[in-house]
């Protein structure tokens, strides 16, 4: 599978060396280092966000024009290494969008063996948090102190930076009077600072203006559920209300939820359910920002995991409120949010709409589930849908396709488009495949263009029986 945005990159550059005779291992090196790059430079942003490694409790802070992601970053456990079948986390990556769909990995923030108090034997870097505050740049962090037990285990440190991307230099002690896990600090519209955390209940202090001490007794946070796990604390305002939101176990698995108030520390009233629970995933943490005019919800599941739910990826997906200022639950997507670009790679596997039958979504290599997922069409007729493309005005000539099929056949390709109560339908291409034992790349006409912002179509015709597994398609 070729890794991130750089299928033209590579067509390219391959045409360029082989024209200039240039040896073949200086081309391999050359590909080499762009997938390389692809991996670590960028993600698209349909569901799960960032595709080279596993990141769950994802924070999200709006610096300047981007939105910085800073989540906790799960690793499997081996013998030596963390408890084998249990959360493992060592680090910290944060990661930065300007559009959230293109994601920039900034690498690794933070490690447990910078934090000079902190029991490098637990790899337990939890769900931090980051805030800005008289041009620093605060990192809030959890993780197990040295020589703690029981209850006690962990506490929360701080990290100050000059930009959100880091570098970060760790204070040299945890913040004073606070034990537990998941802080999260908010900054009211007086300058007032508080730390939020789960300790049991979910914790509330004011913070000092230097970001590192408390100023006030803590207080368990009132009238929120008594029955079930509660943690994951994340507080926003929105119209004069303080909004509190949390993961909760209400019955086996957690299910994000939120109470309001009128005051930062409450007391809260709970409104209700944000997100259900997930049948695979047993946690999930939640972050909601305002980016551009819109609300998003942060969240976790364990796409890349389905059967080991220590290991989860980030997800976003649309928030939207009432007229009443209570929050629309959000039910989870594959497409997840933005607009793809005509000239970005369309993972059409991350559909917004499927066939009721004849299409599934499978792993692309069940042994390494970070290549992704192929879309399979199996019966005629049946598709998938894929919105919000922007096509641009500028015409395209030939569409590629990555496929295999067990016997030969056709796909149609439509866009979708609509200007005010018309719905304009394009077949953008007749796409001809013949039987491949493993996946190739085939070119088709384009025998009509489609302008602006368009839904894909692709379908399966009516005379094709077969198989086809799609894994990208590319405009060029």
């Amino acid at each position: 599978m070729v890794i991130g945005g750089n299928v033209r990159t590579i067509l390219v550059l391959s045409k360029y060396l082989c024209i200039m005779k240039i040896r073949a291992t200086v081309l391999i090196r050359c590909v080499l280092v762009i997938l390389l790059i692809g991996a670590i430079i960028k993600s698209y942003s349909q569901n799960p966000i960032i595709h080279n490694h596993f990141t769950a409790d994802p924070t999200a802070r709006v610096f300047g024009d981007s939105i910085y992601l800073y989540p906790s970053h799960d690793i499997l456990a081996e013998q030596g290494k963390g408890q084998p079948g249990w959360f493992c986390m060592e680090d910290y990556h944060v990661f930065s969008s300007a559009d959230l769909v293109h994601w920039r990995d900034g690498g690794m923030l933070l490690s447990q063996n910078d934090v000079p108090w902190a029991d490098t034997t637990s790899y337990s870097m939890w769900a931090p948090d980051c805030i800005k505050r008289d041009g620093k740049y605060y990192f809030y962090f959890p993780t197990k102190m040295k020589g703690s037990d029981g209850e006690s285990k962990f506490s929360i440190g701080v990290a100050l930076g000059e930009r959100p991307g880091g570098p970060f230099k760790v204070m040299s002690e945890p913040i004073a009077g606070v034990k537990g896990i998941d802080p999260n600090v908010f900054i009211d519209d007086d300058g007032q600072a508080y730390l939020f955390w789960a300790e049991g209940d979910i914790m509330g202090a004011k913070l000092k203006r230097n970001m590192l001490d408390l100023d006030s007794k803590v207080k368990i946070l009132e009238h929120l559920p008594a029955k079930g796990l509660k943690e994951g604390p994340f507080l926003f305002k929105n119209k004069g209300k303080y909004y509190l939101t949390y993961p909760h176990v209400e019955d086996k698995t957690e299910r994000l939820e939120y109470a309001v108030s009128d005051k930062p520390l409450g007391p809260f009233q709970p409104m209700g359910v944000i997100m259900e629970a997930s049948d695979n995933c047993w946690t999930n943490h939640q972050s909601i920002v305002k980016f551009k005019g819109q609300w998003y919800l942060f969240y976790h599941s364990n796409d890349y995991s389905p059967r080991f739910d220590k290991a989860r990826s980030a997800r976003i997906d649309s928030l939207f409120f009432n007229a009443d200022g209570t929050i629309r639950e959000v039910k989870p997507t594959l497409r997840g949010v933005g607009i793809s670009n005509v000239t970005d790679t369309i993972q059409v596997d991350r559909y917004s709409s499927i066939s009721d039958s004849g299409a599934g979504i499978y792993f692309l290599d069940t042994n390494h589930h970070f290549k992704g997922w192929s879309l399979k069409l199996s019966t005629p007729g049946s598709w998938v849908r894929y919105n919000s493309v922007d096509f641009g005005l500028k015409k395209n000539k030939i569409v590629q396709l990555r496929l295999k099929a067990d016997q030969e056949g056709l796909l149609l390709l439509k866009a979708i488009s609509k200007n005010g109560e018309n719905v304009n339908i394009k077949t953008l291409a007749n796409i001809q495949y013949k039987k491949s034992d493993d996946f190739v790349v085939i070119n088709a006409i384009i025998s009509d263009n489609a302008f602006g912002l368009c839904d894909l179509i692709l379908s399966n015709g009516s005379d094709s029986p077969g198989n086809v597994e799609i894994d990208w398609i590319l405009f060029q």
